[in-house]
């Protein structure tokens, strides 16, 4: 069909009607991409209790998230409950954005509000788009912002190969994880916060005089299951974290990628029932590591902080041929049930290491509303270490463009560098580390995103050529 297509365009002698057919056969190829990527699946059984992988079908590579999103959107949620920043009778305001967001939702209109406990139960539930952006824009002031908030607070857990760009998984092309990060997101939504992990095992609601039912159909059709969530967009199959529970073992299992909402909970159930008799009785104790976030800054410095620290740039790196880089389009088609995700410029001077000591800069944790956070961005490479057990290591690349004493001005200096050179670093993301060094403390400001030195310095040299300063680093 495609070559008679192209056919029909070298043979035609109109202009328009070649660029139309032309255009036609563009889109089923991209329609070919996006089945394709639905079409590649991937799984993991991870032991809860002592972390041990158990099954694996292509965990590491990326994969879109959908709903698995909310799952990041819950958890900082609950972060900020057991904080005491909200409780589950806060109210959340859904301003015309979030009320705009494309269903499944729960309907609310711009200035309307409902509690904390209606957004979560209308998350697990409904998978509410709605909710889930309102909630994001409550804790992050903006939802961009609440994005970077949910990818630092990635990296601090050890989910190295995932990216948020909103708060609810419609579509976006940047959006990405694997089924290992979200095994390690199960995993550590229970351990973290088992006084409201019971939200997970809610099979319906009451929304004034509405029921509302869940779309979890493994919930009370296979013992023991007790959460979490389900997934899907057109680009992403049919997606499903479960944790299940029979008392003396402990289960989290992903899949990804279903053909049908009815193969993947198949799946799901054969993968149950097969490894849960090989769970341990025995562990305890948690595996993932719980960051402190009480200031966002500092809790991901101590992540991704080397062990030899300096204000001063690196050695050069070696300069070796560009890694491919291949990046593919989500198609914004959504579907009904399972989700229906269906989807400060400021002008400093130059930034140099101070050659003095200088006043230490203490960085007040940040209102929720206002929150300014960290993102460090990284390609999901297959990690060197098995982040469930070790999920406070991370890995990539990063490019260093300046440091400073105060935070804001390593801020600034970032965004005037994406102003400066927006496609050089279109697939990167600014954020700021603290170090200290002689007893004071700096900040530098980093792009990340790379997945190997030579991406990172080649972007590096496309930088210096726009007399920008910098230099690649591992983190």
């Amino acid at each position: 069909m495609r070559q008679a297509l192209l056919g029909i365009v070298s043979k035609s002698t109109s202009p328009l009607k070649a660029i139309m057919v032309f255009a036609l056969a563009v889109t089923f190829v991209c329609a070919d991409v996006a089945s394709s990527l639905a079409a590649r699946p991937a799984a993991i059984v991870v032991d809860a209790k002592t972390g041990k992988v158990l099954y694996s079908a292509d965990a590491n590579g990326r994969r879109y998230p959908a709903s698995l999103t909310k799952m990041m959107t819950l958890y900082l949620t609950f972060e900020a409950m057991a904080k005491g920043k909200i409780n589950r009778n806060s109210q959340v305001v859904f301003s015309a954005h979030a009320s705009a967001e494309a269903p499944t939702k729960l309907g609310v209109k711009p200035g309307g509000s409902v509690t904390v406990e209606t957004a979560i139960l209308s998350i697990v539930t409904k998978s509410a788009n709605d909710s889930a952006t309102a909630l994001g824009e409550m804790l992050g002031g903006d939802e961009p912002t609440f994005a970077r908030m949910m990818t630092a607070k990635a990296r601090q857990l050890g989910m190295n190969g995932t990216v948020f760009r909103n708060a609810n998984g419609l579509p976006d092309p940047g959006q990405f994880t694997t089924a290992r990060d979200m095994a390690t997101l199960g995993i550590a939504l229970r351990e973290h916060f088992p006084q409201y992990y019971g939200y997970f095992s809610q099979r319906s609601f009451l929304y004034g005089r509405q029921r509302i039912n869940g779309h979890n159909r493994l919930l009370g059709r296979i013992k023991g299951v007790d959460g979490i969530k389900t997934g899907y967009t057109r680009a992403s199959g049919f997606n499903l974290v479960s944790s299940v529970n029979d008392g003396n073992r402990r289960l989290v299992a992903v899949v990804m990628g279903g053909t049908s909402g009815g193969s993947r909970d198949n799946q799901m159930a054969s993968l149950i029932n097969t490894y849960m008799p090989r769970a341990s009785t025995r562990g305890g104790g948690d595996l993932v590591a719980k960051a402190d976030s009480s200031n966002p800054i500092k809790a991901l410095a101590k992540v991704i902080l080397p062990k030899h620290d300096a204000p001063t740039p690196d050695d050069k790196p070696v300069a070796v041929a560009s890694a491919d880089d291949t990046a593919v389009t989500e198609d914004a088609t959504v579907a009904e049930d399972d989700t229906a995700d269906s989807d400060a410029q400021a002008e400093t001077p130059k930034l140099v290491a101070p050659a003095k000591k200088v006043k230490t800069v203490i960085v007040a944790a940040p209102k929720v509303a206002t929150a300014q956070v960290v993102a460090a961005y990284a390609e999901p490479t297959p990690p060197a270490v098995d982040p469930v057990n070790t999920a406070s290591v991370p890995s990539g690349w990063a490019i260093q463009v300046a440091s400073s004493p105060k935070q804001s001005e390593a801020q600034a200096f970032l965004d005037r560098t994406t102003k400066q050179a927006p496609k050089i670093l279109a697939d990167a993301s600014g954020f700021t580390v603290a170090f200290d060094k002689d007893g004071e403390t700096y900040y530098r400001a980093r792009f990340g995103g790379f997945g190997s030195k030579d991406a990172a310095w080649k972007a590096c040299t496309a930088l210096k050529k726009k007399k920008i300063a910098c230099y690649a680093v591992q983190q």
